[in-house]
């Protein structure tokens, strides 16, 4: 009797436990940052030839994050950007066009209960997005073409408490466009953005 008493105790105080665990882990974790994107842009343009030069931007960046596991986790990444084309060695003006390039990454954390760092990677796809195009040179139209592309991720949190980490990000993305462009010069470019995007921010997890 009393060894039936002790067993249902136990499992009892065990039950009684899993709930509290539970409530403690949150799959949730939101991350801003302030970026830079920094193309690492070639291209090929019919008829005139040469290539571009696209600018750097800095811009604020959102992140959500959804963790499977206390290692695995997805991620999503908005941003948007304004760039300035323009054509080298002419330094034609192709305009400033603004680059929503909505990113889903599929993370692992190495270590993610770690009191000092907690590094990952990340790989997956993105669907970029251009709008906004304007500030084209006198009678000449730009059409930039919304492309898919991939993505690589390495990262580092740095706990400052139960909730709060300050983080690191550093992504590669692998994105082609094609252009067109009509009016004063008639021709087509295939573009190679292939942008770097460096991070800094601070990371929330609920």
């Amino acid at each position: 009797m009393k060894r039936a008493l002790l067993c249902l105790t136990l499992a009892a105080l065990g039950a009684s436990s899993l709930p509290a665990a539970a409530e403690d882990w949150s799959p949730w974790l939101i991350r801003g940052r302030i970026i830079g994107v920094i193309p690492d842009e070639d291209a090929s343009v019919a008829a005139i030839g040469g290539n571009v030069k696209i600018d750097d931007a800095v811009v604020p960046e959102l992140d959500i994050t959804y963790f499977f596991t206390e290692n695995v986790a997805a991620e999503l990444i908005l941003a948007t950007a304004p760039h300035q084309v323009n054509h080298t060695p002419t330094n034609l003006d192709l305009g400033e066009a603004w680059l929503l390039p909505p990113t889903l990454t599929l993370q692992y954390h190495f270590q993610p209960k770690d009191p000092v760092w907690r590094p990952y990677i990340g790989a997956g796809v993105n669907y970029t997005i251009f709008y906004n195009v304007n500030g084209e040179a006198p009678g000449l139209d730009v059409d930039y073409d919304n492309a898919f592309g991939f993505a690589l991720q390495a990262g580092i949190d740095f706990p400052i408490n139960d909730n709060w980490a300050i983080n690191v990000d550093v992504k590669k993305l692998w994105l082609n466009t094609d252009a067109t462009l009509t009016g004063a010069v008639n021709t087509t470019a295939d573009v190679d953005i292939d942008p770097w995007i460096i991070g800094v921010g601070l990371a929330y997890k609920f």
